[in-house]
Order: structure tokens, then sequence, then C-alpha cells
């Protein structure tokens, strides 16, 4: 390779470093002491919470939700009571969910999914470990879930339902539903005589999702602004080990103008708040693979919304992030009001999301470079992840999925590869005749650079045709990027060997230090043999010896940054890379006899870009040097 084309690769893998490090999932630095179990049932008192829970029991006693108004809570008023006695739960469980149902403001208090299990417990079986194992997303009882009411009264309190006792229609403590059942369940909160405030529940048998149904009854002159807030409190507990890699992927978002706008704090301490006006078809709390959505059946049932959140310190060197989200509603103090919703609570999958409508797929974040975005999210939306789902439709692992994509994927880019190897090759070839004209016109940059353009342009060798190829690739590499990062398809699923999920790093050995500017202290055993794969590649690219510290630069540092990747990730760029040796060592093989031809040209040919530039270079020195004589 020349100067020129090194340069060119050099800030090719700079960029691609670049944003390598900046979205790259953080170390994580915590270490679980204890398993966090979620499943109280009604009788158990505070003493028997595990030591995580009592703390943050005693918090949720003692604070409010991150935007709430302080209420006095020695009083509601005149239209509204303070709780007494136990919340009463019902428990609702069909195909895919089991759901408790409280009384305390008629809300979700428990939200458990059938098919994930916790990170600590994946292979654990048997109905009596069900609450330990299974993912439970609702951040109890750390003062989150939902959904409640925020008003101001007309006697001028602050109320929030979360802290009102409902009655329940509920004629027993458990249900079951399968199919196509559905359940009513009806929360009914008194303001007086014949003014009410219900909240009605719809549950299907075989969804994430469920109907609710807002109805105001006679609260004309109880509700005295023109507007109601409906919340989701503290978004989604977290649910993974890393907390630290979790709360980079949590946020919140607002489908607002056709966009899903995202809320997040990026860093400890942060509080982040922005507001909404006018129409919104859903507004948003996630983490890495699981989010709860809210979205009104119609527009007109809402004014706009308000997200506010933290990102928080949390024990052992974790993180936490918390996102209160709200939609706003107008109240016309008419003496029946009715608003619908659709709640949504679930997994983060994209072709689940799109058969729930309201354009909840659009949650998924396939990634964006350089503002690419409507590039990158074609690529990702109607090529890669179809071809990943149709290849597990009969591969049933996970990681030989991800063999045979890189496989195709590399057959694919095929073409472009090649362009860039042989052009690299041509370049080689057509060095010794550079270094004949930078010696002859070593006096002379301008006459230089004008024979060395012509130079190319007579063997019809193109100085980027190297580094093109690999740029017009970016896209794809970022798309994938995206699909892999919180795929949770992959989360849980085993390989081979030591690789037991392939949404986690496969660390191999765990150091006694932490190694400086990266942070790691775990080695991967996929990311090495990255690394060791991009090494042989550089050696067999780079062959300038002024530019060999470029073959162990840049494969230490990658491999490093490629330390904290899940598992799958790495695997698909380890043989991607294996791949590309292959193909690398057929080409350099199969053109060994290459030589330099000068290319035909007709007299009629147009001018390439550099040639032209370097043409009018030459001209305004010729003019910049006729005005000083």
């Amino acid at each position: 390779m020349d100067k020129k084309t090194t340069i060119a690769f050099i800030l090719i893998g700079a960029i691609l470093v670049i944003w390598l490090y900046l979205n790259s999932p953080t170390q994580t630095e915590q270490k679980q002491s204890k398993i966090d179990t979620t499943h109280i049932s009604i009788d158990t008192s505070k003493k028997n919470l595990t030591e995580r829970e009592s703390s943050a029991a005693e918090k949720a006693e003692t604070s409010k939700s991150i935007s709430e108004s302080k209420i006095d809570s020695a009083s509601y008023g005149k239209y509204f009571s303070a709780p007494s006695g136990k919340e009463q739960l019902i428990t609702i469980e069909n195909d895919l969910v089991r759901v408790e149902l409280t009384s305390r403001g008629g809300d979700i208090k428990k939200y458990f999914l059938k098919k994930y299990k916790n990170w600590y417990s994946p292979n654990a079986k048997g109905e009596k470990n069900f609450y330990e194992t299974h993912v439970q997303l609702v951040n109890y009882p750390e003062g989150g879930g939902g959904p409640d009411l925020s008003f101001i009264t007309s006697d001028g309190k602050a109320i929030n339902t979360a802290n009102l006792d409902f009655s329940s229609s509920a004629e027993k403590a458990y249900y079951k539903i399968t199919g196509n059942d559905s359940l009513i369940i009806t929360y009914t909160l008194s303001a007086g005589e014949n003014k009410y405030l219900q909240k009605q529940y719809i549950f299907y048998g075989d969804k994430y999702s469920m109907q609710c149904s807002l109805k105001f009854v006679g609260l004309g002159n109880v509700i005295s602004n023109n507007d109601v807030d409906f919340v989701w409190r503290k978004g989604l507990r977290f649910v993974e080990e890393n907390s630290v890699d979790e709360a980079i992927y949590s946020n919140a978002s607002a489908y607002y103008g056709g966009d899903n706008v995202l809320v997040e704090a990026t860093k400890n301490g942060e509080k982040i708040q922005k507001n909404f006006k006018g129409n919104v078809d859903w507004v948003a709390a996630r983490d890495k693979y699981f989010a709860a959505i809210i979205a009104p059946q119609k527009s007109s049932d809402v004014n706009g919304a308000y997200i506010d959140g933290i990102k928080e310190a949390y024990m052992n060197n974790g993180e936490r992030a918390y996102y209160d989200i709200r939609l706003i509603l107008p109240f016309d103090n008419s003496n029946l009001e009715q608003k619908n919703f659709t709640i949504y609570i679930g997994p983060v999958d994209y072709n689940l999301l799109k058969t729930y409508g309201h354009n909840f797929d659009q949650l998924v974040d396939f990634g964006s470079f350089l503002g690419l975005r409507f590039i990158i999210k074609p690529i990702a939306e109607y090529v890669l992840l179809p071809l990943f789902n149709f290849l597990h439709s009969f591969i049933p692992n996970y990681g030989f999925v991800i063999i045979v994509f890189s496989l195709i994927l590399k057959l694919v880019l095929y073409p472009l590869t090649k362009s860039s190897f042989q052009s690299m090759k041509k370049m080689q070839l057509l060095q010794p005749k550079i270094t004949e004209l930078k010696e002859k016109y070593k006096d002379d940059p301008q006459k230089m650079n004008k024979e060395t353009m012509k130079l190319y342009s007579t063997y019809g060798v193109n100085p980027a045709g190297g580094c093109l190829p690999l740029l017009l690739q970016m896209p794809v590499f970022v798309a994938l990027w995206g699909v892999f990062k919180t795929a949770i398809e992959l989360r849980q699923q085993p390989f081979v060997w030591w690789i037991t999920d392939l949404s986690r790093p496969d660390v191999i050995a765990t150091l006694p230090f932490k190694i400086p500017f990266f942070g790691i202290d775990q080695i991967s055993g996929l990311a090495l043999l990255m690394g060791i794969t991009q090494f042989i590649q550089q050696k067999m690219t780079v062959k300038d010896p002024k530019q060999q510290s470029i073959v162990y630069i840049m494969p230490i540092f990658l491999t490093l940054l490629f330390m904290s990747f899940p598992a799958g990730l790495n695997l698909y760029y380890f043989l991607f890379n294996l791949f590309s040796i292959v193909q690398q060592y057929y080409i350099n093989h199969k053109h060994d006899g290459m030589e330099l031809q000068p290319v035909k040209t007709s007299g009629k040919q147009k001018k390439g870009f550099m040639t032209r530039m370097m043409e009018a270079a030459e001209q305004n020195a010729k003019i910049q040097q006729r005005r000083k004589k």
C-alpha cells in the first residue's frame, strides 16, 4: 500500500474504533452476592424480605416518584380517604404472563414473564421455583409500577391514586385464561355519592398486552384542573446480572410526530426531563430486553406526554436508571368521561411488537452512524433480521445460526471485498513506479502529484479503490451491531463449550487487576480469537515496513475493546474475520501472476475526479504565481 491508501485505512479504522468505543457496553463492576427474589405472598412481613428488598421498601416509604408533587399523607381532602387495612391481591395467569393486581391503587404490582428466566436461575424448573426464577418487570418494592392517575382536587389536594384503596369486581384471588379467552377486572375508587373513578383491565389468554379503560363519573367538581396524568412509575425492574450494561440500554421514549424520541440519562446523578405537547401515539420505558408501553386508542384522548428520569449509582458499583412516563389526559369536567388504552409489558422483540400495531416496533433501535439511520434501519429491518430469523427456523442453536449467517453475509459482500483486495494488489505493484516519480520530481510536488495521477489513469488504478468498498460496508456493519447488541433471541442461549450465553461476554479468566483506560478485568475467549484473526488479516494486508505498527496496534486495541461485548457479537466478528482471511488468501494466490497493463482508453474518456482536482490545483498555482510577478 502507498502512503495515501495507508492513511485512508487508518482514518476508516479510527472512525470504526471510535464508534465502537462510544457504543461499547461498560464492563460489569458489581459482584452479585445475593439473589434478588421478587415474590412476596400476601401474608409475608417485611422481616422476610431479602436485604436488598428491605432496603428498597424502606426507601419507597420515604420517597416519591421522580417528578410527582409532594402529597400530605395525613390528609387526602374531603373526597378521598387514606388507605386502611391490607391490600388485596389478585393473580391472573395466561399463556405468557402471570400478573399480580393490587387493590392499592388498582395497580399492576408484579408482572412475571413465563418464557424468560432470571440470569441466576436459567435452568431451574418447577412451580415452586416460579417466583424466584422468572423475570418480574415491575419495580416493586421500589415505588414503581402503575398505571396510576395524578390530579389536583377542587379542595387543593395533589392526589396520586397509587396511595388509595380501590374496590375490586373480582370474585376470587386467582384466574387462569388461555388461547382466545379474556377476562375483565374492574377497580373502583369512590369520591362520594355517585362520584367515582373506575379503572378496568381486559386481559387476553395469549397476549402480553391488555386493554385499560378509565371512566370518570360525576367528577366534574372534584378534579379542578383541566387535565389528568396517566402515569407509569420508575420504568422497569432491572433483571440482568450486569446492571451497568443494562443501564446503558435503559431509556424512555415517546412516539411523537412519526418518530421515536428518546429520553435518556447518560451518567450517574443526571436527571433528565422532556415535555411533549399535542398528539402522542405512545410512551414507553425500557431496559435492555423488555419494555412497558402505554398507547391511547384515540389521539384525542391525550394532550401530550411528560417523561423524567434519573440514573443512579447502585450497590456494589452497579447502576440503575428510573423513568416516569406519563400521558396528559384532557378532562372536560363532564359528568361521564371515558378513555381507553393499550398497555404492553413484555419483550422488545421486533417481530412480536409489529403484531401489536400502534408502531410499537419503532421501539427497536437498530442504531445509527453519521446520520445514516435512514440507510441502516432498512438494512437491519428488511434484510438482516429476516435472514437471521429464517435461519433459526430450521437451525435450533443460535450459535450455528450466527456461523451460517456470517458465511452468507461474507458471500454477499464478496464483490466489494474482492474489489478492495484486487485494488490493493495493484497498488502494491504500482508502488515502485510511484517511488521513481517521487525521486524524479522531489523538488516539484505539483508535478509529482500530476504525474502520479497520470500513472493511476494509465494503469486504471483507483487510489481509493481499496478503501471505498470498506466504507460502503459500514452501514451493514452498524446494522449488524444494532441487530446483535440487544437481540432478545440471544438472551440465555448457549452455543458450545464455555459459551453458555450468547448475550453476555464469554469469560474464560478473571484478572486480579483492571486494565487501565478499558476498565476490564475479565478475559473473553471469543474476543481473543477475534483479535488473533484481526492480526492475521492485518499481516496479510499491510506490506509496507513503515506501517507495520498498524499490524499490532489495531488488533490489540480492538481485542481489549471487544472484551465486554456479547458473545454472539464476538462470534460473528471472529467468523467474519476468519472467512475474510480465507478469501484474501484465495485472491492473493489466484492473482500471484498479476501484471500491470496499460488501460486502453478512447480519446473521449472523461477525466477522473482526482485528475480534475489536481489540474484545478495546478491551474490555481499558476494564477497565484502570475499575480506575484
